[in-house]
């Protein structure tokens, strides 16, 4: 992601409230929830990569996970800081560029997730983004990616690109490409299309869960 696009991204915590920005929900979607509380995962130090004002952070912090959460937006990370000061768990956040170097931290995660961070990030940036997620992993870290499927008809697109009200851009992918991205780097256990509720309206995302090669 270039300085504009950062830029952009904090323009859009700074003046836009956050109930009016499509990707902040308080409350975790259901897929989100079902996959916590399956056996996929059980509470380890986890990642939560482009945590925006730091919901789904809290709720893993809640359902006893370690979690470390990143965005790139310094207003987000203000806002997130600020939210879980009214919570009752503990999240360390940072602000830091997914695709560029990470800060050095002390140990690895034995989980890194984005919901909804990949559909941000273009095509061009994704494979050192992939990279970078494989190396803060433990061996055999788990990894949860969930991004918007070109299959979805919600929003107004040029090709596979699309520039929403609030002025961020972005990319919808095929499965195949994502089998493509994630293979190098990870098992994929599970990919597949499916219909997830979003804040304003229902929208068609890829799911992919793998873990670490």
């Amino acid at each position: 992601m270039n300085n504009e696009s950062q830029q952009r991204m904090d323009d859009i915590y700074s003046n836009t409230p956050l109930d009016e920005i499509p990707w902040n929900r308080e409350e975790p979607p259901e897929l989100l929830i079902h996959f916590i509380e399956s056996e996929n995962i059980q509470p380890c130090r986890a990642l939560d990569l482009g945590c925006g004002a730091g919901n789904y952070a809290v709720y893993l912090a809640s359902r006893g996970f370690d979690v470390t959460a990143i965005d790139f937006s310094p207003t987000a990370i203000k806002l997130a800081k600020q939210n879980v000061k009214s919570k009752a768990v503990q999240c360390t956040f940072i602000a830091a560029d997914v695709i560029k170097d990470f800060p050095a931290f002390d140990k690895k995660f034995d989980f890194a997730y984005d919901w909804g961070l990949l559909h941000h990030i273009l095509p061009e940036d994704r494979q050192k983004y992939v990279k970078n997620v494989h190396a803060l992993l433990n061996p055999g870290g788990k990894y949860l990616s969930v991004c918007f499927s070109e299959k979805d008809k919600g929003f107004e697109r040029n090709g596979k690109y699309s520039r929403t009200s609030i002025g961020s851009t972005l990319y919808f992918s095929s499965e195949d490409e994502l089998k493509e991205l994630f293979f190098p780097c990870f098992d994929i256990i599970e990919l597949y299309t499916t219909k997830i509720a979003g804040k304003f309206e229902t929208h068609l995302f890829n799911y992919a869960f793998m873990i670490k090669k």
